[in-house]
């Protein structure tokens, strides 16, 4: 069957509404899945093309994928908050999500500026009994980048971190470095930018291997 074409909603968060992507499985969903966009200070929206791929792989394993705006993107209220207000607009969207959709598994994945913010949902849920069946970070950020931010994720065991191994934006070394004293196991894409060029579809696979697990 031929899915249904993506779709604008939108969701309340701690600053105002949320522009919400929606992206439908043509069946039945079996999970739920909410998608986080790079930063948006360089440009980042919940259209780019990881983000997009990401979702669109979700939604091919007949799962609903939510791919929200932060704030100050598209029609999202409010002004950037440097990772900490985008955490809790997508907590509140997680809360909601499922209350919508009670006992569907929820999936939590992200990219670059999103793969951060995405890491200190998912150890907020998990702090109150709530984990998310799956995470799946890709170009995730550690330490000073190119927008200034210092960026320190939270601690994941049991995530998945996917990286480009010739990645210009987000230092390897320096996630590898963080994650080993943490026994964080990180995939590395060989010869793959910060932006997986060429190789999208590896995203798109270990999305598949995630959510037919569940």
């Amino acid at each position: 069957m031929v899915p249904p074409p993506t779709r604008r909603i939108w969701a309340e968060g701690a600053a105002g509404r949320i522009e919400v992507l929606l992206d439908a499985p043509p069946g039945t969903p079996l999970g739920l899945g909410i998608v986080a966009h790079p930063q948006p200070l360089l440009g980042g929206s919940a259209r780019h093309k990881v983000p997009h791929v990401l979702a669109h792989a979700l939604r091919d394993q007949g799962w609903l994928a939510l791919r929200p705006n932060f704030r100050g993107v598209g029609g999202s209220e409010g002004v950037h908050d440097r990772g900490e207000g985008e955490a809790r607009d997508l907590l509140q969207l997680a809360r909601q999500a499922r209350a919508g959709h009670p006992g569907l598994p929820l999936a939590l994945l992200g990219f670059s500026f999103g793969a951060y913010v995405q890491s200190h949902v998912a150890a907020r849920l998990a702090a109150a009994g709530e984990a998310a069946r799956h995470v799946l970070l890709a170009g995730l950020p550690v330490g000073r980048v190119e927008d200034s931010m210092d960026y320190q994720p939270a601690q994941l065991p049991g995530a998945w971190l996917v990286h480009g191994e010739c990645d210009e934006r987000a230092s390897l070394p320096a996630l590898l470095q963080w994650a080993r004293p943490r026994r964080q196991p990180v995939w590395v894409i060989p010869g793959a930018d910060h932006f997986f060029t060429a190789r999208l579809h590896l995203l798109r696979e270990l999305v598949a291997v995630q959510c037919a697990a569940t």
